[in-house]
Formats: C-alpha cells, structure tokens, sequence
C-alpha cells in the first residue's frame, strides 16, 4: 500500500508475529533478542524489518514458552511447523489481515482468523515432519541441505544489478512516494544491488526537471505549458482528444488531472489549490490559466462541479437538471410523467441559469465512478437485509461493518471485486 495508507481496523501489536493469534493484553510481550534467536534456530526464517507498519511487533506469552521449551529440550516441536508469513496487504477491505479479522463482540476462543494473501496461517506438523533439534553452535546458522535438493543453477548464477532506469520502473510500478523511493533504493544497496551510476538521492530532487512547467500564481499551481510537460514524461506527442480534464474540489482543495482515454499512461495533475474557494469565479479562473480553448477537453466532473461550470443556481431550485427540464417541484407528476422536455439551451436569467456557462454542455460526462457508486447505493438500499443476497456482500466484505453495508457506503475497488463475483 502507498505511503498515504489509512490506519487498520484493528492495531497490528495487538496480533502474535509468530501464530498470528489476538493477544490480550497482559500476554503481550516484546520481541526480544532471545525469541528472534530461536525463531531463526527452529523456523530458520530471520525476524527482520520490524519497522515495517504492516507487521506485529509484539509475541504471545504461550509462544514465548514453547520456544523456550524447545530450546531447552522440554518440548519436541512447536504447534506447526511454518510460522505465521507476513506481507504487505494490497488493500483494507480483502488483503488486510488486521482488517478482516473481527475482534468486537466475538469471544476469542469462537475467533476464525483467515488465510490471506498478506498474512499466511500456520502450517501444522505433518507425519512427516522430523524432529528439529536446537543448534548447540551459535555458528551454525542453517540446516544442512542433501545434495539432491541443491540447485547449482541458482547458486552460480550472479544477481542482475539494478541501473537508475530500472530502478524508476520498479518505484513507478509499486506506486511509492518520495520517501519510500528513497528507503528502497536505500535497502537495495546496502545488499549491493546497485549498477555502477546508480543515485539513491536521484528521487530526493527528481521533481527539479518538471518545475519550470508549473507556475504559482492568484493562490493557485497550475501548468502552463501542457504539451511540453508531457513531452517531458516521455509521451512520444500530445494530443488534446487523447485526454479528459477532471476537475474536483472540496472545502479543502481544488484540484484538475489530465485522464487518458486509452487509461494507458497514469493520471497527469495540472493545477491544485488549496486556497480559492468553491464557487463559479475559481472555475473559470482554473480554466483561463489552463487555457482551455485551446485544447477543448472533454471534462469529467460530478454533479455539483456541473452547476459552476454551466452557471446553474445551486441548491433546491425548479429547474437542476442541465439535460432536460425535469421540475423538482412538481411532486405530483413524478411519479406518472416519464418523459420531460429537453433543455435546448443555456439562457442566463432563465430556467435558473444565472451566470454564462464556461463550457458546452457536450463537453461534459459523468465519471463512471460517480455512476457505480450511485448504482451500488441503490441496489444495495432495495436488498432484503434478512435475505441470501445481503448475507454474500457481507461474508464477501467481513471488515465493513453493518451500518456501512446496509447504507450502501462501497469504494471503487469493491465494487469491481463484488461485480466478479456476480
């Protein structure tokens, strides 16, 4: 997960590292360099990278026991012969293991834990598995392998080096941050992973190249030469019907991004403020610094930012609609009348239009996030919350909670994962 991760649902210290279990908390216990020590001597698997934000940093007391147990010869083996296996989750809603888990409301010992992507279960003993005894040499590090099981391939063949250009396609692909890029390349070279050339500080000032096409002016950044800034990037041209303008705001922000239509390259941002307030002046102040006559895009934007653009009245008015006439006041008709005029065109002063627009209305579409949202909201609110249906969206999503579910509260990627399973 990206740097600007949400918290988890549950606190990972709450979870045992090496059984993966819920800990109460006076069975909490820290990590010690004696159960680093003998995890590695029965397990041999190293406990390493504890700073990571997606990995328990305390063990059971139960697990403390069998260890020490085992090393002193009191206890043959421990519970499973494979530890619990950590890796960072994809999301919070499926890959999540301190998300999915429920701890509210369910006795621990009734308590399931699931088998994720991120986080392994224990393996238990099989008939097979042999008696691992304790190293008596702190020199020996590793069980020694038969012959047979050797691979001289893998052992003679050298690692392939990383050049700054691979380098960046591996923190592109893994969508890092600044900070991240940085602690990655850090990592990588202190195992010598590095081509000769090779910068850890290349990604602390990569943004220098892209800042003369940025300019900061009237409490807002925009990009003032969009074709080149591309061209920049590496796009081989630039051309304005390859790309759609989305614009957003909140009380917070306003914030315009470049979408290819291809979805083949990522989304370029091209103006953001964090000052100009929501209403129909810092709109066209955004699109005259953009110059959007010049390049015509199709713009994808959400009711409320329709209403600046087109120069609606906002609020509960007679006429909301910029596609037809539909009259939010006429009550009685809505529930008989299916077809409504259409709106020909845009008059101020007129069909609550009080200011010019700012774009033509075919210019204007509807994110389709926008649309599933609304679909899910919907679909979900008409379910039986007794019946089949509603009880295979909740087992599909176990870390939402119930309010959330029936109010029809989704994320985009959720919606994708339930429209696989239907």
């Amino acid at each position: 997960m990206s740097s600007s991760r949400r918290s988890c649902l549950n606190n990972p210290n709450t979870f045992c590292y090496v059984c993966g279990e819920y800990v109460v908390k006076k069975f909490r216990k820290p990590i010690t360099e004696f159960v680093k020590k003998a995890y590695f001597d029965y397990f041999k698997i190293e406990i390493k990278d504890l700073d990571r934000p997606w990995l328990p940093k305390i063990v059971c007391k139960l697990c403390i026991e069998h260890l020490r147990q085992w090393t002193s010869g009191k206890r043959a083996h421990m519970k499973f012969s494979v530890p619990m296996i950590w890796s960072e989750p994809k999301n919070h809603f499926d890959d999540c293991y301190f998300c999915v888990v429920k701890l509210h409301g369910i006795n621990k010992k009734k308590m399931t834990y699931p088998d994720l992507s991120s986080a392994r279960r224990p393996l238990p003993h099989s008939d097979d598995t042999m008696r691992v005894e304790p190293s008596d040499s702190s020199d020996t590090d590793m069980m020694e392998v038969s012959s047979n099981e050797q691979d001289s391939d893998f052992e003679s063949a050298a690692p392939v080096l990383f050049n700054q250009n691979a380098l960046s396609d591996l923190i592109r692909d893994l969508d890092l941050s600044k900070e991240r890029s940085e602690l990655l390349a850090s990592r990588l070279k202190e195992r010598n992973l590095f081509a000769p050339g090779t910068k850890v500080s290349f990604y602390r000032y990569r943004e220098r190249g892209h800042l003369p096409f940025f300019t900061s002016e009237n409490d807002i950044v925009f990009c003032n030469d969009i074709g080149g800034l591309l061209t920049k990037m590496g796009l081989p041209r630039y051309r304005a019907d390859e790309w759609r303008l989305f614009i957003d705001s909140s009380k917070r922000s306003l914030k315009c991004v470049l979408l290819d239509i291809g979805n083949k390259y990522a989304a370029v941002p091209i103006a953001h403020s964090t000052k100009l307030k929501e209403e129909y002046e810092t709109v066209r102040l955004v699109l005259e610094k953009l110059k959007y006559r010049d390049h015509q895009w199709v713009i994808c934007v959400d009711l409320k930012m329709i209403n600046f653009l087109l120069g609606q009245q906002r609020g509960y008015t007679k006429f909301p609609c910029f596609i037809c006439l539909w009259d939010s006041r006429a009550k009685h008709d809505h529930w008989i009348k299916k077809n409504w005029p259409l709106r020909e065109n845009m008059v101020v002063g007129k069909q609550n239009v009080i200011k010019p627009p700012l774009v033509s209305r075919d210019k204007i579409i509807f994110p389709p996030l926008h649309i599933k949202l609304g679909l899910m909201k919907q679909y979900v609110k008409a379910l039986n919350k007794t019946g089949s249906c509603f009880a295979f969206i909740s087992k599909k999503f176990p870390g939402l909670s119930t309010e959330k579910l029936k109010a029809g509260i989704f994320d985009g990627p959720q919606i994708r994962h339930l429209i696989k399973n239907l």
